[in-house]
């Protein structure tokens, strides 16, 4: 059986910062690479408060999914890794309105630090 894969970089989000996609789907599945708190146009959002920083990596996870034609609806599962295990509470508020009735697999992951300085990454897998 043979499969396509398809790279996805759509031009409402900043160009990767090194040598992958956003999203490759293929085998009926969407891969989005990790997302950081970087806004479409470029702005890295390290400076920023953790839920601003939560915000636009979800924004940009919400981007790249539908760039792979999937959606937050079509999740099966996201991995999130925080430089502050305490932001957890605020992350799961976020996350609990940004997917409304999905329910992904998920996992939180405590990391010493993330590039730039950022508070927030957060990768993930959905149905095409």
């Amino acid at each position: 059986m043979t499969t396509s894969i398809r790279s996805a970089n759509p031009a409402t989000m900043a160009a990767p910062g090194g040598h992958y996609s956003h999203a490759v789907a293929g085998g009926g599945l969407v891969f989005v690479s990790g997302q950081l708190p970087i806004a479409p146009d470029g702005t890295k959002l390290n400076e920023a408060p953790f839920a601003e920083q939560a915000r636009q990596v979800l924004d940009n996870v919400a981007r790249a999914l539908a760039a792979g034609g999937s959606s937050i609806e079509k999740l099966l599962q996201v991995r999130v890794y925080v430089t502050d295990i305490a932001s957890w509470p605020e992350f799961n508020t976020i996350y609990a309105q940004w997917t409304g009735r999905a329910r992904p697999a998920r996992a939180v992951v405590p990391v010493p630090q993330l590039h730039y300085g950022f508070k927030i990454e957060v990768e993930a897998v959905g149905l095409a």
